[in-house]
């Protein structure tokens, strides 16, 4: 299916592993030119490297940084001034007890995960708008639906981004900007792997027995960029293979 974006541009933030590389993948092979982000130049030169391989034809770039320091968001917009689409992604900070957690830790959590997203979002948005065609994607978290106490840092901040983009959704569908939400479960990534807090919480999942590939995420995302997803927007996508013990 040829979802009716080949030519456009995507920034894809933290995306040199995980859920941000199956982002970016996916949009390539759909003939998106995306520019990807790691604090770590080899890992997001590897990274290139393997989108390319199987997307030739797009071009890869690469900035070296983190999120939430505006020199790197300032390098990615040098890169794409005007990109047609947007990934929010970070990394989440680390499990822990709130009783441990001091207000360094929470405003550091905030600059990841909420207040670098909306950034971004305000220096791209009125662009898409101008132009008559945009899609946001933040993934966030599935414990924005089902909060896990470990993750209290992580589920605080991206709440606190799911409410206040949301509230941009009727300003922005009238000029063909979507602002979406993709809630990943359990997926194959190095943090869920590393983190003994993080996997005794996640990888029970008795619905669908396993843990999610992150392609499959990728492939979402791609759709929610697509020519076809103009009218589906202001939506949180739980992606956490049936986990959620709910109707609504």
């Amino acid at each position: 299916m040829d979802l009716g974006i080949a030519g456009r541009h995507a920034i894809v933030c933290a995306s040199s592993q995980g859920l941000g590389k199956a982002c970016a993948m996916a949009l390539a092979q759909e003939g998106v030119n995306v520019l990807i982000n790691s604090r770590n130049q080899e890992s997001v030169s590897a990274a290139a490297e393997d989108i390319r391989a199987v997307a030739p034809d797009v071009t890869i770039e690469t900035v070296v940084g983190s999120v939430d320091d505006p020199h790197c968001r300032g390098a990615m917009l040098e890169v794409f001034p005007e990109p047609d689409i947007l990934i929010n992604n970070s990394g989440g900070p680390p499990p822990g007890d709130f009783r441990d957690w001091d207000r360094d830790d929470w405003i550091s959590a905030l600059d990841a995960n909420m207040l670098s997203a909306i950034e971004l979002v305000r220096l791209t948005v009125d662009g898409m708008g101008s132009r008559g065609f945009g899609r946001v994607v933040n993934i966030t978290s599935s414990t924005v639906r089902v909060p896990i106490p470990v993750l209290g840092l992580s589920t605080a901040a991206r709440s606190g981004l799911t409410g206040f983009l949301f509230g941009l959704v009727p300003e922005l569908s009238g000029k063909g900007v979507t602002v979406n939400n993709l809630l990943p479960g359990p997926f194959d990534t190095n943090r869920l792997r590393k983190s003994k807090e993080i996997t005794k919480h996640l990888t029970k999942n008795p619905v669908a027995g396993r843990i999610g590939d992150p392609a499959e995420l990728g492939a979402i995302c791609a759709f929610l960029c697509s020519a076809y997803a103009g009218y589906l927007t202001g939506q949180n996508i739980l992606v956490d293979g049936g986990l959620y013990p709910g109707a609504f």
